[in-house]
């Protein structure tokens, strides 16, 4: 019998300790990442370095791994600083909550428009920690990004209630100070950081980034065109959003080839999802039911067929896609390994570079990894 106890003991030691260490094999794990922008007049530069290198940042936490498992991304965007904002909100907007539609976070960062104002820092990171819905997972990595070059302590709401409520929910602040580094240091971008457990960086937010232009990015273009065609816009607004991928396409490739092929790059990875408007996607991810759709709500090369017909139609774009993302991806190595070798020499002191340092400092801590 005490051998019996003894045993029952040690089973429950082990599960508490389990539970308490980490993650299990199965366990999902999501990255949550909330962009604070200072849209005030003398932030163009660094609207224009965000919706620049917006896919670059993505495909960075593309490669971040669980147990060989590609985390969940979401992200978010809020606006702050800016005269045409709401005063009694404290001049910030929510743009975008935590969302995983990417395609989303690219649209209204190219709606951003800057106009003089008054950066309350303290009061836009509050919101970001209220008003999101972060998760609670143990192992889960939040993250707040908030960038802009006026006083941190700007505001009614005091930057270090807001940090210190922001880390004790698990959400890290890093700080990016939009100027020389001791002016960051004595405006408290600094502080904000350590309240925080975050990394306070510095840039140059008006240097113009200029993508390296690599052998494989005319590929990488023509693949994200055919990859296009493997999407099945389905439902009321399916039309609108398959409107809306080719716009953020538009976008994208009128900021260089670079920055399109970095955008096709995303589009191959796990992070990019559209279930609420794509068929395939949502069939993959069983968020619809074929045989309860109405014949109006399916894509119109569709609706005359069987049941058995469009589950085939779906299996065939489903692969056609899965085939154009392993291209995408094997490119994408060579791509990597050039631009690489071309920056040996050329680190920038820009908004991705600042994001992607802190992203990697950050990841070691949760025992998380990038793949290579």
């Amino acid at each position: 019998m005490k051998r019996w106890s003894l045993i029952i003991i040690l089973i429950v030691l082990i599960s508490v300790l389990s539970s308490s260490s980490g993650w299990s094999e199965t366990e999902s794990v999501s990255v949550q990442l909330a962009i604070l922008l200072d849209t005030s007049n003398s932030m163009d530069g660094l609207i224009a370095q965000a919706k620049t290198r917006l896919w670059q940042i993505v495909n960075e936490l593309a490669r971040v791994k669980c147990n060989g498992t590609t985390a969940e991304l979401s992200v978010a965007l809020f606006e702050y600083g800016n005269d045409g904002l709401p005063a009694g909100e404290g001049f910030l907007r929510l743009v975008a909550p935590l969302t995983r539609d990417l395609d989303l976070i690219s649209e209204q960062l190219f709606n951003l428009e800057t106009n003089g104002g008054s950066e309350y820092c303290g009061t836009v990171i509050d919101s970001a920690v209220s008003r999101l819905a972060w998760s609670k997972g143990l192992n889960d990595l939040r993250m707040i990004f908030i960038a802009g070059n006026e006083p941190f302590t700007q505001g009614n709401i005091d930057y270090q209630k807001a940090c210190k409520a922001a880390i004790e929910k698990g959400i890290i602040i890093n700080t990016i100070f939009c100027g020389d580094h001791s002016e960051g240091i004595e405006t408290k971008w600094q502080h904000g950081a350590e309240l925080a457990d975050g990394r306070y960086l510095t840039i140059d937010h008006n240097q113009e980034i200029k993508p390296i232009t690599t052998p494989q990015d005319a590929e990488l273009v023509r693949l994200s065109d055919e990859l296009n065609r493997t999407y099945l816009a389905y439902g009321k607004k399916g039309k609108a959003m398959r409107e809306r991928q080719s716009e953020q396409d538009s976008n994208a490739l009128s900021l260089g080839q670079g920055v399109m092929a970095e955008r096709a790059v995303a589009k191959s990875s796990a992070h990019y999802v559209n279930t609420g408007w794509d068929l395939v996607d949502a069939d993959k991810e069983g968020t619809v039911k074929l045989k309860e759709m109405k014949t109006e709500e399916f894509p119109e090369e569709m609706q005359s067929m069987s049941d058995e017909e469009r589950q085939a139609y779906l299996e065939a774009n489903r692969q056609k896609r899965e085939q154009l993302q392993d291209q995408i991806q094997k490119l994408n190595e060579q791509r990597r390994t050039y631009i690489a070798e071309h920056m040996k020499n050329g680190a920038r002191d820009t908004l991705d570079q600042a994001m992607i340092k802190a992203i990697h400092d950050q990841i070691k801590r949760k025992n998380l990894t990038i793949s290579d």
